[in-house]
């Protein structure tokens, strides 16, 4: 293999989180600070995140992460890291993203058992307007350089929650007491990533605060990549037109990897895919098309059945974890290696703008039209897939659609006024009801009455 072979065989580095002047990006590479080895207490070792100058020059840490064990986590774990975006000279009013902390203040130090090395946490304190995302240790008993971490500005993180004890050290026999807590983020709003750095939350004592005034999660607005919509469908002759109409990617929203589950560990999926794309396809589908050569007026029903499927939606929920019309993981991760985040997609990219309830509607929509003489009529369906995929483009679980009541168009040929009639001729046939089904949905389209519709949805 050539030195170019081996190039090619790394992955690349992920391209930032731009949040206003903040970037965020991850590392999976760590210096070993201290681990309770020796000591009386649970196993547990505290790890600096090392950005490799190279790679994310110019990044910093937010605080150590406590794990429990003494496993190396290099490669395993992924850690958030900052950096000041270059603005190229210009000015934010708001001031810049990071700032050095302007003192420590100490949390706890380990001075009890003989045979373990010594050891303090420190809090940060950030300067006015911006706060501290995480904790700092030193092993010795004094404070930590101000260049050990960086603060953020208060209106780019949102307040969180402490979540799980991480570690305590009973049994350590040291004269402080100290508890150290995941941080959980609150639940997102549609179209934003709230997620936590990494670090933990160290307080003294064991027992956990009601309301913790000093735990900060990032956050991040979900980019969404818009495309010009379908070309709306119309009727130029008499001829029946064909089934379908061109399909077009409108929307594509980019997932960062730790909003995914992909059913690999951390380290692994973020080098193999920093980022996923969910893709929006949306497509005009025949449903009807009646031509009518009487001279009088033609009643005509279709049937619309629905892309949304309860069984698709199970297997996609299932393998990835995300759901589409609210905020995920519905409960707190477990396995300490993972980012903790919670997630919620854009509404406009699913169609929720209004309500999800079309989400539920699994019935088929029935559709009445009546013909004019002498004319054709074809209506249609916009119908939206979703797909989820890898940076390599390869699928991830199984692709999805959806179809409501509002994407329902008629359009007719020649374009002409309808007349009015005094009466609807009864229908022919009737289409019953499917299993279990109450009552019929039925999407009513233009009156005798009206003038006709020819591009738009009735």
């Amino acid at each position: 293999m050539t030195i170019e072979d081996n190039i090619a065989a790394l992955p690349r580095q992920m391209e930032p989180i731009i949040q206003d002047n903040l970037l965020i990006n991850f590392t999976t590479e760590f210096n070993r600070v201290w681990s309770s080895n020796g000591s009386k207490a649970k196993p547990a070792t505290f790890w600096r995140p090392a950005p490799a100058p190279d790679a994310l020059p110019g990044y910093f840490p937010l605080g150590d992460m406590l794990i429990p064990g003494d496993a190396n986590i290099n490669g395993e774990v992924v850690a958030a890291v900052v950096c000041e975006r270059d603005l190229k000279g210009v000015e934010n009013a708001r001031g810049k993203a990071l700032a050095r902390p302007i003192d420590f203040e100490l949390v706890w130090k380990e001075t009890g058992a003989p045979n373990v090395a010594r050891l303090s946490i420190w809090r940060p304190l950030a300067p006015v307007g911006y706060v501290a995302l995480g904790q700092v240790c030193t092993t010795d008993h004094c404070k930590p350089s101000l260049n050990s971490v960086r603060c953020v500005r208060v209106d780019l993180v949102v307040a969180a929650n402490l979540g799980e004890l991480i570690w305590n050290d009973k049994g350590s026999g040291a004269k402080m007491s100290f508890s150290a807590y995941a941080i959980e983020p609150p639940t997102a709003a549609a179209g934003e990533i709230l997620f936590a750095a990494g670090t933990f939350a160290g307080i003294q004592g064991y027992s956990k605060p009601a309301a913790p005034s000093s735990a900060y999660a990032l956050r991040m607005q979900i980019p969404v990549q818009l495309s010009e919509p379908p070309q709306v469908p119309v009727l130029g002759g008499y001829a029946k037109p064909a089934e379908s109409e061109p399909a077009t990617v409108t929307h594509v929203a980019r997932l960062p990897w730790f909003a995914v589950r992909d059913h690999a560990h951390p380290g692994e999926q973020f080098r193999n895919s920093p980022y996923y794309a969910l893709k929006r396809t949306d497509q005009y589908v025949l449903i009807g098309y009646e031509r009518n050569e009487a001279n009088t007026y033609r009643a005509t029903k279709w049937t619309a059945p629905r892309a949304q499927s309860a069984v698709t939606m199970r297997m996609f929920h299932s393998f990835t974890a995300m759901e589409i019309v609210k905020a995920w993981p519905s409960a707190p991760l477990s396995d300490i290696r993972m980012t903790r985040f919670s997630a919620c997609l854009p509404k406009a990219l699913t169609h929720t703008e209004a309500s999800s309830n079309g989400w539920h509607e699994l019935r088929p929509q029935i559709v009445i039209a009546m013909v004019p003489k002498q004319s054709a009529v074809a209506v249609y369906q916009m119908q939206s897939h979703y797909e989820l995929v890898r940076e390599d483009s390869t699928q991830v679980a199984v692709d999805f659609g959806y179809t409501d009541d509002s994407s329902v168009l008629l359009t007719q040929y020649p374009p002409q006024s309808i007349e009015s009639v005094s009466s609807c001729p009864s229908l022919t046939s009737d289409i019953p009801a499917e299993t279990g089904i109450d009552s019929t949905n039925v999407e009513a389209l233009p009156s005798p009455d009206l003038d006709v519709v020819t591009d738009s949805a009735p």
